[in-house]
This record gives C-alpha cells, sequence and structure tokens, in this order.
C-alpha cells in the first residue's frame, strides 16, 4: 500500500520537540475510528533524511495504514485504548 502523507514538521532543540503541521481536510476517514464517542487517527512522525529536506522541514508525518487482523478481532484487548 502506498504511503499516505498528511504533513510536515521542524525538529527544534536538537529534535527533542518536533512542531508539526496536519492537513486535516485530507485526512483519509477510512482511518478516523471512534472509542468512547471520541475520534482518532494514528500517525506516524518520521524524521527526514538529509536529501529529502525541503523548506527546512525535517520530518514526515504519515497516516498508520496497519488494520488489524479479522482472525483475531475476538480476542480481548490488553490496553484500555486500542492504539
Amino acid at each position: 500500500m502506498d504511503k499516505i502523507y498528511c504533513g510536515s514538521g521542524i525538529g527544534k532543540f536538537d529534535d527533542r520537540l518536533i512542531e508539526i503541521s496536519i492537513n486535516l481536510t485530507d485526512l483519509p476517514k477510512e482511518y478516523i475510528f471512534e472509542y468512547e464517542g471520541k475520534k482518532y487517527i494514528k500517525l506516524k512522525v518520521q524524521k527526514k533524511i538529509s536529501e529529502m529536506i525541503k523548506y527546512g522541514k525535517t520530518h514526515s508525518v504519515e497516516v498508520n495504514t496497519w488494520k488489524p487482523d479479522n482472525n483475531r478481532a475476538n480476542e480481548p484487548e490488553t490496553d484500555a485504548l486500542p492504539f
């Protein structure tokens, strides 16, 4: 599956702080899920390699497209949140 990029960011203070911007309009609705009445989406923030840095943006933000295996859907969850 192709990666779905939805934003970028800048590392500050030796990458101890990452400020990101996310394009909410283009977030794919099939990856937004609800838990206890609140909506969530799982994202990945990754540091760019030096050759890929454009406009000073040092990090990329991508939608985590992993979905659970349907065969394991009936197993009890170990954490309170499903992510």
